[in-house]
């Protein structure tokens, strides 16, 4: 499970002052369901994620991984995700397979068990063909299976996607998707942040809508419907986060 308790997020800006990214966020993650988050470009999506990864610590509020807190049991947290977005980087002059090998040895895997985990990674993302081949000549699709293995090569029980598909092409779009709803299948808990409507409506079982830092609507896709009497998500989404009269 991934839940949050009142987080708060501060960034001091000498010449705008203190900008609350994140403003008192409280959510609950399930295993086996994706839960999406769901918010325009610059909503605090992207600041929730890290500060759930560990990259980056709360001003105020918990938040919990697993049972771990990411402020105090940073390695249990990071030993318990994987993190995908589309700014995910490969090293470009080793190959997909060593990519991954060096990776699972991050993770502490070694000798036969890394080569296993890596096998194993290799064969889930359907990457054989391309394996052994250096990461900068690989096509954005392939760079994404590689992407995947590297996020997967330790089974974690949690998985996060910062806006995963954003700029990609509509077969490696399709790769993502694909992979995010075979977790989900396995019982991982999945939390989505992105901001297309059509991605959320196929695989969010749970929405948090966030808005300058703050949760302004939760629940299922009907929920939110019927919440806002509207009869599209996206015409939901709108209502509650640019009622007449207030600008995006």
């Amino acid at each position: 499970m991934v839940e949050t308790e009142n987080v708060v997020k501060i960034f001091r800006d000498p010449k705008r002052g203190d900008i609350r990214a994140v403003d008192g966020v409280t959510f609950r993650a399930h295993p086996g369901k994706i839960h999406g988050l769901l918010g325009v470009n610059g909503a605090g999506k992207t600041t929730l994620m890290r500060i759930l990864s560990t990259v980056i610590r709360p001003t105020e509020g918990t938040a919990k991984v697993c049972g771990f807190d990411v402020v105090n049991q940073g390695p249990e947290v990071r030993n318990s995700i994987g993190f995908l977005s589309t700014t995910t980087a490969l090293y470009g002059r080793l190959t997909g397979r060593e990519m991954l090998e060096y990776f699972a040895g991050l993770y502490g895997f070694s000798g036969v068990e890394l080569k296993q985990r890596v096998d194993a990674a290799i064969a889930r993302t359907n990457a054989e063909a391309f394996a052994d081949q250096l990461c900068d000549k690989l096509s954005t699709g392939q760079k994404q299976r590689i992407s995947i293995g590297r996020a997967t090569i330790h089974d974690p029980q949690v998985l996060f996607f910062d806006e995963p598909t954003a700029g990609l092409d509509i077969l490696a779009a399709q790769t993502i998707i694909g992979f995010i709803e075979q977790m989900r299948d396995l019982g991982k808990t999945v939390l989505l942040s992105t901001h297309i409507m059509s991605e959320v409506e196929r695989l969010c079982e749970e929405i948090t809508i966030i808005h300058h830092g703050r949760i302004m609507g939760e629940g299922t896709i009907d929920q939110l419907k019927s919440q806002t009497g509207q009869e599209t998500l996206e015409k939901a989404f709108l209502s509650i986060v640019a009622p007449e009269g207030v600008a995006l």
